[in-house]
């Protein structure tokens, strides 16, 4: 508003020294001496509003960049704030492992005389929880739910009619096609992870304590779940076991080359760009020396995939938890994890236990947590299965 009035102003002095010299200019004169003082005058008012608009689009500029200036001050102060805690948390989680004596403030641990379990901090169970996820891509790529309670996921199955698209003659009636639903239920099952913890470690004061029980805890849980979503559990997790969209081998000892792609060709293309090989460290062995019919290996080292191999120009993960090949065996899944769906019931509660295993010179620190998971969508993933 201040600018505009400004301006304003400056363009009636301009119209008004316009007017006395398109005077003079009609009256074919020279401008008389009153008349070139006041156009003097005209000119220097100008000039001065012209000044004074500089040095305010100036000073708001500087304003501006004085906000932004505090803005980013704030926002890394808020980053700081998240590492102080983080840092203060892993020093309180660390006190009380190692039963120093702690003080007592709103949201630190509970005091090492504590003789019942505590709460690992949040930013310490955060670590372990992306962790778990760095350690098995199978639960990474799965399509995960996040609720409470029991779980009904709508999807299409694989011999649905689903919705038809034909040509249609103007002014006739479509014919209505509408594609089956049906729906898979994911409920959730209670499991726990128990890991020791040797008191000389803790008392070892150049030991990394808190990484240890991180990653060790992070190992035990990831190899669980990744098992049961491979394998499944009857009555409990159902996992990869449920899935019927399978190739049988010839063979009960042994895989060829032709049985590889023809299991790699049961994924649509338009599955194809996320998709992954999952087998066992034997099976991926077995795998080196099979060739194609141009004498080219299927499975090639290849440092810019994500787990180092690659067959038919996919991933190969290898996990422990696949079984080699034998007779009947489910040993090699491929495809877009997205088919497979798991759901958590709430998020994992790790605790610390320092007197249930004082007996044995140990501390204990001990995980809960409820999942499921089931096949959602059987042509994102296909399953070899041994003769």
């Amino acid at each position: 508003m201040y600018q505009k009035e400004l301006i304003e102003k400056k363009n009636d002095l301009i119209n008004q020294a316009e007017d006395v010299l398109q005077k003079a200019k009609l009256e074919k004169r020279a401008l008389t001496e009153e008349e070139a003082q006041m156009i003097t005058e005209i000119r220097d008012n100008a000039r001065s509003i012209d000044n004074t608009l500089k040095l305010d689009d100036d000073i708001s500029g500087l304003g501006a960049k004085k906000q932004e200036a505090k803005e980013e001050k704030e926002v890394m102060t808020e980053e700081q704030r998240a590492l102080e805690n983080e840092a203060i948390e892993r020093e309180q989680f660390e006190n009380y492992i190692r039963g120093r004596v702690i003080h007592e403030r709103a949201g630190e641990l509970t005091p090492a005389t504590n003789s019942g379990g505590a709460l690992i901090p949040t930013t310490i169970v955060n670590y372990i929880i992306r962790k778990v996820y760095d350690i098995s891509p199978v639960l990474d790529r799965s399509q995960k739910f996040n609720v409470k309670g029991k779980l009904e996921v709508p999807y299409y199955p694989a011999d649905s009619n689903k919705i038809t698209v034909a040509y249609q003659d103007e002014f006739s009636p479509m014919g209505s096609s509408t594609g089956s639903f049906a729906t898979i239920e994911l409920t959730g099952f209670l499991a726990g992870a128990l890991t020791k913890v040797s008191r000389s470690l803790i008392n070892n004061v150049d030991f990394d304590i808190v990484g240890f029980i991180v990653d060790e805890m992070a190992q035990a849980i990831a190899r669980f779940i990744e098992g049961e979503l491979l394998n499944g559990t009857t009555d409990k997790v159902e996992g990869l076991s449920g899935l019927t969209n399978s190739l049988t081998t010839a063979s009960a000892t042994a895989i060829t080359a032709d049985e590889v792609v023809k299991l790699h060709d049961m994924i649509k293309d338009q599955f194809q760009n996320n998709a992954i090989w999952i087998m066992s460290p034997a099976t991926r062995t077995a795998l080196r020396t099979l060739k194609s019919n141009t004498g080219y290996y299927l499975l090639n080292d290849d440092v810019s995939s994500p787990f180092g191999t690659t067959l038919l120009g996919k991933p190969v993960y290898v996990s422990d938890n696949m079984s080699n090949i034998a007779t009947g065996k489910d040993v090699i899944f491929y495809g877009d994890m997205k088919g497979l769906a798991t759901k958590f019931n709430e998020d994992i509660n790790i605790e610390v236990l320092r007197e249930k295993y004082a007996d044995e010179h140990a501390y204990g620190v001990v995980g809960w947590f409820e999942f499921d998971a089931k096949v959602i969508d059987e042509q994102q993933i296909a399953v070899m299965k041994m003769a």
